[in-house]
């Protein structure tokens, strides 16, 4: 299904805004600080410190956004996807508040990125939780307590399955939502194929086709590839759910890849997105193995879920996502899938962020 080095043949793909590619490492650098991984974390990571005056050098194995970040449901949505009550006894009420609002935060520091750059990635805000059961309406209201106690600066609203299916989801799968409008979706890769082009107008130097083959600990860390070093004080691993274990091991154990799945249908009339999604959120169902889906710029209906841990691709991802798809929306019928692509994403072990 994926080249090994190439972008999975997703719709992100065919509809990235930036053609360009970024040269192999071929020689010896010295920098403040070498990134390995060129995804969200890794770009993002670059321009913050490049930001702030330090040298940055960013290491992507095969290319830019070419893992998770490049390949995702593309809803961009508060907190870190986890209810951190649980975790008040280890981290205490300070630091479970200071998690949820760094969650708050990641969230304005993307949309003010693409604002300030004017990076065009079809951002659209809007976004609703979606309960399938009575624990789950219940949950709904416990989050909008939890969001207004952090003083939350967006719009929440509390939908019941009337006035959900008039406002957000024509259907009849759902037992309540929530409507947070500061959060909603975009094209993941072109974000992030627009923002490396901040990093590297703010002076980080960035190799694809680079993969690392040794990292060598000591006060000068040195990063070895195939064809380049690069000497550095400090090294940042975004890899995620593309870490390879053998480079630090104690990470590797720590970062759980678990594969998920997505298809884009062929554009949609108008009238028929309108009736399916009015108002054209983001949403995601409250359940592990979750759904996840939206409505496209061009009209698709763009459609994820299948969490697995196997490590093995659905032989045909667009046969698996649909039974979820005819259960959510029945009225659809069968429809003709243009994309269909998967892949690894990286859960923490404790399912906390490490």
């Amino acid at each position: 299904m994926n080249s090994p080095t190439e972008h999975t043949s997703s719709w992100y793909a065919a509809t990235r805004n930036i053609q360009r590619t970024w040269p192999e490492l071929q020689e010896q650098l010295d920098v403040d600080i070498c990134i390995v991984g060129a995804g969200f974390t890794g770009v993002n990571s670059a321009i913050e410190l490049a930001q702030r005056g330090f040298s940055v050098a960013l290491l992507e194995a095969r290319r830019v956004g070419w893992g998770a970040s490049g390949r995702n449901g593309g809803e961009l949505i508060r907190g870190i996807g986890h209810d951190l009550d649980q975790f008040r006894n280890t981290l205490g009420d300070t630091g479970v508040l200071a998690l949820k609002k760094m969650g708050t935060e990641a969230l304005e520091i993307v949309k003010q990125r693409i604002q300030e750059h004017q990076i065009d990635c079809d951002l659209v805000l809007g976004y609703a939780d979606l309960g399938t059961n009575a624990k789950h309406r219940k949950e709904l209201d416990d989050e909008l307590a939890s969001l207004q106690a952090i003083d939350y600066p967006h719009r929440l609203t509390i939908l019941e399955p009337a006035e959900l299916k008039q406002q957000v989801v024509n259907s009849d799968f759902y037992t309540g939502a929530l409507v947070d409008e500061g959060s909603g979706h975009l094209h993941p890769l072109n974000l992030l194929l627009g923002e490396a082009q901040v990093a590297e107008h703010l002076g980080v130097k960035i190799f694809e086709h680079s993969a690392v083959v040794e990292l060598i600990k000591g006060d000068r860390p040195k990063v070895k590839t195939a064809k380049g070093l690069i000497s550095c004080s400090k090294v940042i691993l975004g890899c995620n759910g593309y870490l390879n274990p053998d480079l630090e091991p104690w990470l590797g154990g720590k970062v759980l890849p678990a594969g998920s799945y997505v298809i884009a249908t062929e554009p949609l009339p108008h009238a028929l997105c309108e009736t399916l999604m009015p108002g054209r959120k983001a949403v995601a169902d409250m359940r592990t193995a979750l759904d996840y889906y939206r409505i496209s710029r061009d009209n698709r209906l763009i459609f994820g879920g299948l969490c697995t841990y196997t490590g093995k691709d659905p032989k045909n991802i667009a046969a698996a996502l649909a039974p979820n798809i005819a259960k959510v929306f029945p009225q659809l019928g069968k429809v003709k899938i243009d994309y269909q692509w998967g892949g690894m994403l990286g859960i923490g072990a404790n399912r906390l962020p490490r």
